[in-house]
Order: structure tokens, then C-alpha cells, then sequence
């Protein structure tokens, strides 16, 4: 009896902190539904919902709809994740299994370079990319993920790679297969939980960086999701019904990467750094 009591009481708990976690998205749902003057209600539901804030706002535009932008934002992901979990997955290989000289030394300093604030290369990173004319393109927002993707992705996956025993990689030598032929024969589908991890927090991690895109993407033809947003503010009369409408659309690949990869994404988290 006491068991189930304690059940009871914890389902309970857990329902009443997921509906307080949930209350901002719910509000946020119901005020894309209101029209302009009913926001300042205290309701959460409007007594009739405006669904044309959705179409409307999906063709805010005679010359675009968000699907373009949709579009671009798409394309971009796919060159930053690609490049990330290849390119992380390749240094992190090198770093964990392969001998050299200064191993140690170069892991310390990549290590060393998650303490350094994002702001500090913001400045000289600008006038690089200027100076090579790529301003005002996809290219400084792709082409750093294809170097390395981040010294936190590596640690992450080097952690996991040290926990598979290097009996296979002997194993594989054995049969013939080189170093390319260990990584991606063997080490590739043992870390794949890790490989999706990087890539979920990768596609999250570009797709809410507002700051870069708006720093070097300028015309409105390249513009992304979160740029296109911003449209809404900049015109005189906001039409906040609509700019809900489409945030939230904004957040809707984000929330459905992680639900059909959460197995691998929770796999990848608990056991990284855990395996001996």
C-alpha cells in the first residue's frame, strides 16, 4: 500500500511540474491564435481562434513565403552537420586511438579552447571572412563545422571512442584493414549513439545562432528562419498573431529531430565517458 501510495504521489508531482513546463508553450500556442487586441487577456485560449495567423503569416510576403526560408535554413544544417559529426568524429579518432607526438599537448590546447568566449574571435573572424569576399554567404556560418565542429563534440566523442576495446582495432589489423579502414569499419558504428548526439546538438545549435547569421547574412533572398522573423518587427504595424504563428513553426524540426533521435541522443549522453 505504501508502494503504491509513493507511485501515486510521484506520478502526481511529476504531472503537476510537466504541466508548469509546459505553460509557456501552451500560452504560446494560444497566442498565436488571438488576434492583436486579445493578447493583453489573461486567457490562454482565445473564444475564437484566428488559424489565419498561420496562412498568413506563412505568406507574410508577395514575393516570399517561409518555405523559402525553411528552405535555406534546411540547407545550411545539412552542410553544418555534415561536416560536424564527419569532421569531429575523424580529430576525435585521431586523438583517441592514434599514436603521435604531442598528443597530450595538442589535447590540452583543444581542450583549453572551450574556455575561450565566443566573443573574443568574433571580430577577427569577420574580417577574414570580408576580406575573402564570403560575406553575405552560407560559407562563415558552414565552413567552420568542417573543421573539427567544435572542441566540445570532440572531447565528447573521444571520451566515448577510449571506451571500445582496442582488441577489435588488433583484430581488424590482423584481417588487413588500415587506420581509415579500423575508423570506418569498426569505430564509426560503435560510436553512432555519440554521432547523433552531435549532430542533434549541432542542428540545435546553428539553427537558434541568430546572432551569427545576422552578423554575415544580409540579403533578404539567403535570409534563414530567424531572420525572416525578424521581419516581422521591423515592419510599423507588428503583427504579433502572425510572428507567434511562425516562431513557433520555427521550433517544430528541432522538436521532431529530437523525438525520432531521443533513443540515440539519451544513449549517447549517459554512456559517453562511462565504458572501461
Amino acid at each position: 500500500m505504501t508502494t503504491i501510495r509513493f507511485k501515486l504521489s510521484n506520478h502526481l508531482f511529476l504531472s503537476v511540474f510537466s504541466l508548469l513546463m509546459l505553460y509557456p508553450v501552451i500560452w504560446w500556442i494560444g497566442a498565436s491564435l488571438k488576434k492583436a487586441e486579445e493578447l493583453r487577456l489573461p486567457t490562454i485560449w482565445p473564444p475564437i481562434p484566428m488559424w489565419e495567423n498561420y496562412s498568413k503569416g506563412w505568406h507574410f510576403s508577395a514575393d516570399y513565403s517561409f518555405a523559402h526560408f525553411f528552405g535555406n535554413t534546411l540547407l545550411m544544417e545539412l552542410g553544418n552537420v555534415t561536416g560536424g559529426v564527419l569532421t569531429a568524429a575523424l580529430v576525435a579518432y585521431g586523438f583517441g586511438r592514434l599514436q603521435f607526438k604531442l598528443r597530450g599537448f595538442w589535447f590540452s590546447i583543444l581542450l583549453l579552447t572551450m574556455m575561450l568566449p565566443g566573443q573574443v574571435t568574433v571580430v577577427p573572424q569577420y574580417i577574414l571572412f570580408n576580406k575573402l569576399g564570403w560575406v553575405d554567404s552560407y560559407i562563415p556560418l558552414v565552413l567552420p563545422h568542417f573543421f573539427g565542429g567544435g572542441a566540445f563534440f570532440i572531447f565528447l566523442l573521444v571520451q566515448f571512442i577510449r571506451g571500445i576495446p582496442r582488441d577489435l582495432d588488433e583484430a581488424a589489423k590482423i584481417d588487413g584493414s588500415s587506420v581509415y579502414g579500423i575508423f570506418f569499419r569498426i569505430i564509426l558504428p560503435l560510436i553512432k549513439p555519440a554521432l547523433v548526439t552531435v549532430a542533434i546538438f549541432t542542428f540545435i545549435w546553428s539553427w537558434d545562432d541568430f546572432f551569427a547569421q545576422v552578423l554575415y547574412i544580409s540579403s533578404i533572398d539567403k535570409f534563414t528562419v530567424g531572420l525572416a522573423l525578424r521581419m516581422f518587427i521591423d515592419q510599423f504595424d507588428i503583427q504579433w498573431g502572425q510572428l507567434l504563428a511562425m516562431s513557433f513553426l520555427s521550433i517544430m524540426p528541432s522538436v521532431i529531430i529530437f523525438l525520432f533521435a531521443q533513443k540515440y541522443f539519451v544513449e549517447g549522453i549517459s554512456t559517453t565517458g562511462l565504458k572501461g
